[in-house]
């Protein structure tokens, strides 16, 4: 800490620090016994294959989890470690930012805290996807745009151009940053003379050159992923009723005193002027440029809460702006001061009664709620009985018609059993497929058990039986029940369905 600090402004650096740590080790307790989703083994998946892309997104995240388990091994740790903790240069980034945009140290510690109190923070760096380091990457990105700005030096913007490459390598939202800068660049008129600067041009550079891998790896495969991902945009079928969804599902993950907070400062800074212009727009159009475009997407299908995870750090910025630097007056006053004195213990409340609801379903009576089925609480224990009857019907691979059911039986079932999904090979490519003595005369299945899945399996296979039946549970709450079956006689010899993907086929 510099000499001319403050007593008080020691203690408060100091209590920040505190306050993250603990956070991020209250994340790490609940990411050793919490089971993995389905997506996040799905990404461990990728982690064991490395490449410069996938089906689905970039590759940063298999990179995270892979740094990961190098550390703790392939356990669910192990899987969430790295994410969990970039919680803590995320939060340098974000409090370096708000200290530069609109001064003051009390006002860049808010937002540290308010950051990470949220649903958004916590549980999306504790749930490895490729948001979570597509969040810690958009921090650093305003980070350094703010550094822009201070500084007036070009050199950052190649720091900047490494911070989209990254969040490029995270996730395709990250190409709305390139838009949200040329929009900040002009309408700011002392920073329209960076698009005459080599800077400016040498940042774009850098961050093409980091996101080349996964150009590459498109080019390699038909370009499916950006197919995939980018054909996202374009409306086909007018349905404005999810547009509904937007605030309620940003409320829980912000929480709502966080959200208030937040709502309260992006309105101060466009009606009440709090804070330098500059400062302003570069908050404004990190936010508003993605969130329009969630907006547009909404009007045709359904936008899930984690997608707004990069303009968190911009948020929380404005969310410490409405905590420290807005006069506000009467019901708004008392309004502010109730969010900022409640805002982070309402925000650990709510994120410890998630882990303990989505690990036992306690707080709902045991009843169905949204993480019922995308979290592997009682994998562990089918696993075992799924690789009982493997060894006892004899069948050298375990087959599975989804990619959640394959990722969790690769996860849990025993190092190097043969584990594949029997459709969606796309998914796959990057793996070695399973061949000769693995597809040996018998494979075992493991389906939900859906009326209609046996006539999907005579499509495919000359000879099924039923061998078992489990049931996947969460306290007395039976979430699914799995059918086993024992496959022989493939058609055609092959028992994958290599139907090429839907996106290449329009």
């Amino acid at each position: 800490m510099p000499p001319t600090m403050s007593s008080g402004e020691k203690r408060l650096i100091a209590n920040t620090i505190l306050t993250v740590v603990a956070l991020v080790v209250l994340r790490l307790v609940a990411a050793a016994f919490t089971p993995l989703t389905f997506d996040e083994a799905y990404y461990w998946t990728w982690s064991k294959h490395l490449a410069g892309g996938y089906y689905d997104h970039p590759p940063m995240v298999a990179f995270v989890i892979r740094a990961g388990t190098m550390i703790a091994g392939d356990t669910e740790l192990g899987v969430r470690l790295v994410s969990i903790l970039l919680a803590l240069p995320m939060s340098f980034a974000v409090y370096r930012t708000t200290e530069i945009l609109f001064g003051g140290m009390r006002t860049a510690a808010s937002a540290v805290v308010l950051l990470n109190v949220t649903l958004m923070a916590a549980v999306g760096t504790l749930i490895v996807t490729p948001d979570a380091p597509l969040l810690v990457a958009s921090s650093f990105v305003l980070f350094f745009l703010a550094k822009v700005l201070e500084s007036g030096r070009g050199e950052w913007w190649l720091a900047v151009g490494a911070a989209v490459g990254c969040a490029l390598l995270s996730k395709y939202t990250a190409m709305f940053f390139g838009l949200a800068i040329v929009i900040w660049l002009i309408a700011v008129p002392k920073l329209r003379r960076w698009f005459l600067s080599p800077w400016l041009y040498g940042g774009g550079l850098v961050a093409l050159a980091l996101f080349a891998p996964v150009i590459l790896w498109n080019a390699d495969h038909q370009w499916v992923s950006f197919i995939k991902q980018l054909g996202r945009a374009r409306i086909e079928d007018f349905r404005p009723a999810f547009i509904a969804e937007l605030v309620p599902t940003q409320v829980g993950f912000a929480t709502p005193l966080v959200f208030i907070l937040g709502a309260m400062g992006l309105h101060a800074m466009a009606w009440r002027q709090s804070g330098a212009y500059a400062a302003r727009m570069l908050v404004n159009t990190m936010f508003w440029t993605i969130v329009a475009y969630f907006v547009w997407h909404s009007l045709h299908a359904r936008v899930e809460a984690n997608w707004f995870a990069p303009v968190y750090p911009a948020f929380a910025v404005a969310a410490a702006v409405a905590a420290n630097l807005t006069p506000w007056e009467g019901a708004r006053k008392k309004l502010a001061e109730f969010c900022v004195r409640w805002a982070a213990p309402s925000g650990i409340l709510l994120f410890a009664a998630l882990i303990v609801q989505a690990n036992t379903g306690l707080l709902s009576g045991y009843r169905r709620d949204a993480t019922v089925r995308s979290v592997g609480v009682g994998w562990r224990e089918i696993a075992r009985e799924i690789e009982a009857t493997r060894a006892r019907v004899g069948a050298s691979c375990v087959l599975a018609p989804d990619y959640g059911t394959t990722s969790w039986l690769a996860f849990y079932l025993p190092p190097d059993t043969c584990v594949a999904q029997q459709s969606q090979r796309i998914r796959w490519v990057n793996t070695r497929e399973p061949a000769g003595a693995w597809l040996g005369s018998k494979l075992l299945f493991v389906d939900d058990a859906v009326p209609d899945g046996r006539l999907y399996l005579k499509d495919h296979f000359g000879r099924f039986e039923k061998v078992g039946e489990i049931k996947r549970k969460r306290g007395p709450l039976v979430i699914e029940t799995y059918l086993l079956e024992l496959l022989e006689q493939p058609k055609g010899g092959d028992p994958f369905d290599r139907s090429p993907p839907p996106e290449l086929l329009r």
